[in-house]
């Protein structure tokens, strides 16, 4: 996902606005606080009272479900195996996770590093982990504070351009996807997501218990019904860039019995606006905002 970082600032609370079946989605865990898509995010979202756990999947070269944004190793948050830092985009996409076994991946840290965009990280170390730890280690923390469970927002990092080269093809990613999912009970709380329609027509058709949502970005063609009919059916949720959503198009998909769940959202003021329109959830970086 894409968008401008606002560092949140002190104002009034936003704890009255913790309606109920609001959804509250720490994006890749809770990014503008920890590094992004590691368990430590993952946790530190959880005490910050998320309802839901937004990430990325890639796969691996012998197969495994990783917990990334990337198919390959972000300069902006790796540190190579001899401590020096990928410098320019073109070397960090060398580094391609789809050609790299899990034994391979473990040894880039991606917690140390200095964020450039999020100063407000606290810097830890910190490998890509294994969907399935990653759940284990959220179930495992949940049950043992008594907190209420979370839903898993995953999604699919994908797109034709990439086919056999960052990833597989839709239908094998989803189907290594869904084999976490099961081997961990978790198919009634967890939403699919995904830019890539391939992979949630697949899923439609194969797993229709799953919830899905579609991601729309701001640049793509604004024709709601378009979207809809190139997806082909009616998933449970839409998911646009937040500066695409006006009470119009909050009708549009409740009229259409969709959930409205608008990506990345960092800015209190914004967070106001888009509650008072009508929106289900939000997606943010800075799920402390909620409780401030």
């Amino acid at each position: 996902m894409s968008f401008s970082i606002l560092v949140p600032h002190q104002s009034t609370p936003l704890g009255a606005g913790r309606q109920a079946g609001f959804d509250i989605q720490g994006h890749r865990g809770c990014r503008g606080l920890m590094p992004e898509n590691t368990i430590a995010a993952m946790l530190k979202a959880i005490d910050l009272r998320v309802t839901t756990l937004e990430m990325d999947v890639v796969i691996t070269k012998d197969n495994k479900v990783v917990v990334s944004h990337e198919p390959w190793m972000e300069k902006e948050i790796t540190t190579k195996p001899d401590g020096s830092f990928i410098s320019t985009t073109v070397e960090s996409m060398q580094y391609n996770i789809y050609l790299m076994n899990y034994e391979e991946v473990v040894k880039y840290d991606v917690g140390m590093k200095p964020h450039p965009r999020f100063p407000q990280q606290q810097k830890i170390k910190a490998v890509k982990p294994l969907l399935s730890d990653l759940i284990d280690a959220v179930e495992k923390y949940l049950t043992d504070k008594n907190l209420p469970k979370v839903q898993y927002n995953i999604e699919t990092k994908s797109l034709p351009a990439g086919d056999n080269k960052f990833h597989p093809m839709p239908a094998e990613f989803a189907e290594l996807l869904i084999s976490v999912i099961k081997e961990k009970k978790m198919e009634e709380r967890v939403i699919i997501q995904s830019f890539d329609f391939r992979t949630l027509k697949y899923l439609h058709e194969k797993y229709p218990a799953i919830k899905k949502a579609m991601l729309i970005e701001d640049s793509e063609e604004k024709d709601f019904e378009g979207q809809l009919k190139a997806l082909g059916f009616t998933p449970a949720i839409y998911s646009p860039n937040h500066t695409m959503v006006d009470e119009e198009l909050v009708r549009l998909c409740h009229d259409k019995g969709m959930k409205i769940i608008p990506w990345t959202v960092n800015d209190k003021k914004q967070i106001k606006k888009l509650k008072k329109m009508g929106v289900d959830g939000l997606i943010t970086d800075y799920p402390d905002l909620f409780s401030k």
